[in-house]
């Protein structure tokens, strides 16, 4: 399943950093943590902001490291 943009939600903001919550719905987490699953809303995230990811195979709390134009890249925090 594909990014969708109307899943993807501000949880808490505060001196830039955002707290997101996406619901993968049907999406596997290992596809969400894929470089660019969140490019179509690569304008929107920021380096530093973190998306905690709720699928129907579990739950994940991904950091971005990187968002430009059409790119976004995360990494799972341990």
């Amino acid at each position: 399943m594909a990014f969708a943009i109307r899943n993807l939600s501000v949880l808490a903001y505060a001196n830039g950093f955002t707290l997101w919550h996406y619901k993968a719905g049907k999406t596997r987490l290992e596809t969400v943590a894929e470089d660019d699953f969140f490019a179509d809303a690569a304008d929107m995230l920021a380096v530093g902001d973190m998306v905690m990811v709720s699928a129907l195979d579990g739950a994940r709390v991904l950091a971005v490291a990187l968002a430009d134009v059409g790119a976004v890249v995360t990494a799972a925090l341990a």
